[in-house]
């Protein structure tokens, strides 16, 4: 990777189309302020395991009475997960090619909340949540994200970077969208010159 990242200066030369599905939204575009290095798949991914397990402090403290080695051994299982996980999202993106995709913002943002309030109601015995449940909870939002945005994002900000074109080969639901009407208004105009033609031959 290059040590100043040449995307910076050929993403100008891109649509604001392309510009904008190559930033993507407000998360993203702050990934992307970051070194390639930085924000690759694995590090973002290991970024949301230690926001889950600073957030997982106050639960451990208020109700395990040797709070230390617990969290930090839940913590470690986490990050680690989450890291895995970018790798593996990473190495699927090289095969597939993906393009980035928009997530479910609604459902996902509010997830690692609903998990912690799981987490702390299990802890405390006033409901018993399967384990599986209230740790998938916690998990998913990160890596996920990470999947389905910036994972086929980074890839494209690599190939930008050294000098590829990351929409060759690529159609977009909008350029689709154009040609068909395009294509739709070139026949018109074909349809509009056969008639004149024939009103002309039977006159």
């Amino acid at each position: 990777m290059s040590a100043q990242d040449l995307w910076r200066d050929a993403i100008g030369e891109l649509d604001e189309r392309d510009r904008s599905l190559l930033l993507g939204g407000t998360l993203s575009r702050r990934f992307a302020g970051l070194p390639l290095w930085l924000n690759h798949p694995a590090n973002i991914g290991g970024f949301y395991g230690i926001l889950v397990s600073l957030a997982l402090i106050l639960p451990y403290i208020f109700t395990i009475d040797a709070w230390m080695m617990p969290w930090i051994y839940h913590s470690s299982l986490l990050i680690a997960s989450c890291i895995f996980l970018g790798i593996v999202s990473r190495i699927i993106n090289i095969f597939t090619k993906r393009m980035p995709m928009s997530t479910p913002r609604g459902i996902l943002y509010p997830m690692p909340f609903l998990g912690l309030m799981l987490l702390t109601l299990e802890m405390t015995t006033l409901l018993d949540i399967p384990n599986f449940l209230v740790w998938g909870i916690l998990l998913i939002p990160g890596p996920l994200y990470v999947h389905i945005t910036w994972a086929p994002r980074w890839r494209m900000l690599c190939m930008l970077d050294n000098g590829e074109n990351p929409f060759a080969g690529h159609v977009l639901p909008s350029v689709v969208e154009d040609e068909e009407i395009k294509t739709n208004g070139d026949d018109s105009d074909i349809m509009e010159v056969i008639e004149e033609l024939s009103s002309e031959e039977q006159e």
